[in-house]
């Protein structure tokens, strides 16, 4: 290891090498990483740091509040949620088979006589800035991964299944990883997500209304998604439609995908909405990205299903309610991996 990585980690951390027989080095999970002062772990090999990282950038006009909630039998990070003003950056690292989900949460304030914290958009309910295992309150953006799945190929997408609250953009950073995709002719390692502001052009019907107390009717500061708005199975993809047979997209998800035509519009959109590079990069999350900079399509998928696909539609025209589709969808979950299970096991056993 690094002897500059090993002075910022100690006296706080424990090492214990843990290795799979029949691995080499950096696939087995070795030198389990137990950072004793926030109780979270992360992965390094003697090539130094093999946790993915996330760089967190808010370029909105205000204050965002990221929050962070993660799959099933996935370890937390050390922040589950923060703030970040206009122009800052946070860089967040996950286990390399993370998976789960973030989103920006907009609005937010403490109540000075309960001291209750809580947000107008995104809000998870848990009374203060860390989320703590609770998830976004539609609606909200969602960015999606779940990091070395099958194939050994990390996936991620952004959903404005549950609706949308505010522009946000994933930059893979690893060229190296778009490279290889390109190369072998499997992934689709691109950037994706909902570059633009959706709020002002809502439907109607799917507004989410901050009260003016101007008494101009306020302002729209979200926009729902059709299954939260109206709980129809059709727009849900339950019930009798809970398949990709039966649930199609609607009128109102159409709204959303003409908008934003890489995201996930409703529950079986993934053909366009999924993309996946190579396990072991990093990744760029962005609030309110210049559209300037990431230009309709622009770095073109690998993946032929997605090749024709732009980042942005500033085309899009709502053409009104119908009733066949659309809906709420589960996070993508990643399988825990079994050396994490065996070095929380021992770490446990060493302080007991």
């Amino acid at each position: 290891m690094d002897p500059s990585k090993s002075r910022r980690l100690l006296p706080h951390t424990i090492f214990l090498s843990v290795v799979v027989p029949g691995e080499d080095l950096k696939s087995s999970s070795v030198f389990l990483c137990f950072a004793l002062i926030s109780d979270k772990f992360c992965h390094f090999s003697s090539l130094g740091a093999i946790c993915a990282r996330f760089t967190i950038t808010n370029n909105c006009g205000y204050t965002v509040w990221p929050g962070v909630l993660s799959g099933a039998g996935t370890a937390a990070p050390a922040s589950t949620g923060f703030s970040l003003s206009h122009g800052e950056s946070r860089t967040l690292d996950v286990l390399p088979s993370w998976s789960g989900r973030l989103w920006g949460r907009t609005l937010c304030s403490t109540d000075p006589s309960s001291g209750k914290f809580s947000c107008a958009t995104g809000d998870c309910g848990s009374g203060r800035p860390e989320c703590s295992g609770r998830g976004a309150s539609p609606p909200a953006t969602l960015a999606e991964f779940t990091l070395n799945g099958g194939g050994g190929l990390d996936y991620f997408d952004v959903s404005l299944v549950d609706g949308y609250n505010l522009p946000l953009l994933i930059v893979p950073k690893a060229a190296a990883s778009a490279a290889a995709a390109a190369a072998t002719g499997v992934g689709n390692c691109t950037s994706t997500g909902c570059a633009v502001d959706l709020n002002g052009r809502c439907p109607s019907d799917l507004r989410v209304i901050l009260s003016d107390s101007g008494g101009d009717g306020g302002q729209s500061v979200a926009c729902r998604s059709a299954c939260e708005a109206f709980g129809r199975p059709e727009f849900c993809c339950s019930g009798a439609f809970g398949s990709p047979d039966t649930c199609k997209p609607s009128s109102y998800s159409q709204f959303f995908k003409n908008a934003c035509p890489r995201s996930y519009s409703y529950a079986y959109d993934d053909a366009s909405s999924t993309f996946t590079c190579a396990a072991g990069g990093d990744y760029v999350i962005t609030f309110c990205p210049s559209t300037t900079s990431q230009k309709a399509g622009e770095n073109a998928p690998a993946n032929p299903s997605g090749a024709a696909v732009p980042l942005i539609n500033d085309t899009m025209v709502f053409m009104g309610m119908d009733y066949s589709g659309a809906a709420a969808r589960e996070p993508p979950l990643a399988t825990t991996a079994a050396a994490v299970a065996v070095g929380l096991a021992v770490a446990h056993w060493l302080f007991l």
